[in-house]
């Protein structure tokens, strides 16, 4: 997984304030482990997968300051790789209150945003599916506003891996009203618990730890928390 140091992850974080807004920005950048704690928070799988699945409700957060980021999203590859293929919905501070935008990346490449309404409350679903050795289709959907959005890209990719997590590009998360609590996560249809899944850890620089509950017994479920 492509790491870069803090100080980059920093200059993310300050283009964050100016390029969030709009269907398409240069900045923030996910994908990428920022510094050596680690940004990524959740469980990862190792392997050839080609598709990966989870619904999670969008959390309240309460913003501690302007720089705060994160997102929850699905993904295959970023762990082992310098690609992955992710999409889910963004929270930004920048503003000094809570945006939500949900957004794809074929990182590392830039995301894309899209205009659709999302609010705290809402119950979102994201896939990720490889359609062909190097095309991928991405789909993000809030099933409580009723809308959906599908699209279709190509990357050479290397197939390390797949993942459902939460990212802050730069570490600094808000405080997340009772965590994220993914349900339904699957790898290749298979349930989450039977694909062989490591538990990781996201640093919020070296103030909190988000860590994943153990997986629940259906072997879909879990949530993420603030230590």
């Amino acid at each position: 997984m492509k790491k870069t140091s803090l100080a980059s992850a920093l200059t993310v974080a300050a283009l964050a304030s100016c390029a969030f807004a709009g269907t398409a920005t240069a900045a923030p950048v996910f994908g990428a482990q920022n510094f050596s704690g680690g940004n990524w928070g959740g469980y990862v799988s190792f392997g050839d997968f080609t598709t990966a699945t989870a619904s999670w409700t969008e959390p309240m957060v309460t913003c501690e300051s302007s720089n705060d980021l994160f997102a929850p999203w699905v993904g295959i590859d970023g762990d082992g790789s310098s690609t992955v293929e992710q999409t889910g919905v963004a929270t930004d501070c920048s503003s000094g209150s809570a945006t939500y935008q949900a957004w794809y990346e074929m990182y590392p490449a830039a995301p894309v945003y899209y205009d659709n309404p999302v609010s705290a409350g809402d119950k979102i679903t994201a896939t990720v599916t490889r359609t062909g050795s190097s095309s991928y289709r991405l789909v993000v959907s809030d099933t409580t506003k009723g809308w959906s959005q599908t699209v279709t890209k190509s990357l050479s990719a290397k197939h390390s891996s797949a993942e459902a997590v939460i990212e802050s590009p730069n570490g600094s998360y808000p405080t997340i009203n009772g965590g994220v609590h993914f349900t339904g996560v699957k790898f290749d249809n298979t349930a989450l618990a039977a694909t062989s899944p490591s538990a990781v850890d996201a640093d919020d620089h070296g103030t909190y730890t988000w860590s994943p509950s153990a997986i629940a017994a259906d072997g879909n479920d879990f949530t993420m928390s603030r230590h």
